[in-house]
């Protein structure tokens, strides 16, 4: 595979956990929201370490979600808002998908350009890859809205409901979540019907 071809692959890959992200920033619960959207970078790092053919392990990929994204005070902020009855689940819901999948992208972007220069998981400088994550956020909020531009919006509760159970099939089916968590999750928003 060439090199544009990896880097058009690179950004497929970032593209559509940028969607899971989105899908799983919409988990009602507080918390829950952002450790579904951890799982789906810490896959999103294995598939560009894949790519790239060089070494995954979960604790690195952990150490490096971790170190790069830590527990942004926004997005920790957006998560337990939830929490507030009524009001707290619609701010939630409008400010957690644009944070999640910004820091998707960042992060994204952040370690495939390391990888593309020739870069290992194990050599990525985390403080210079924090520093480039930061001016990435920018970026990855304008796609982030650019995306939910071209989208229609849910007509109903109800349709939101189903579009929320379609995108956690979608990351049940790319292993992000598994068949029990799935289960709890559709549980939980079709109550919410």
């Amino acid at each position: 595979m060439t090199q544009e071809e990896k880097q058009a692959k690179s950004s497929e890959i970032i593209k559509n956990h940028l969607g899971f992200s989105l899908g799983a920033a919409l988990i009602p619960l507080p918390g829950a929201d952002l450790l579904a959207v951890s799982g789906v970078q810490l896959n999103m790092l294995r598939q560009l370490a894949k790519l790239y053919n060089v070494s995954f392990f979960d604790n690195l990929g952990k150490t490096i979600v971790s170190a790069i994204v830590g527990g942004s005070a926004a997005r920790l902020g957006a998560s337990l808002v939830k929490a507030i009855p009524g009001v707290g689940t619609i701010i939630g819901e409008l400010s957690m998908p644009i944070l999640s999948g910004a820091s998707t992208w960042a992060l994204g972007r952040t370690v495939a350009n390391h990888l593309h220069r020739g870069g290992t998981l194990e050599d990525l400088d985390l403080t210079k890859a924090r520093k480039i994550y930061e001016t990435e956020i920018e970026e990855g909020k304008k796609v982030v809205q650019d995306m939910g531009e071209n989208e229609p919006a849910p007509q109903s509760e109800s349709d939101a409901a189903i579009d929320k159970i379609k995108k956690l099939a979608d990351m049940k089916e790319a292993g992000i979540l598994s068949e029990e968590e799935f289960k709890q999750l559709k549980e939980r928003l079709i109550t919410q019907i």
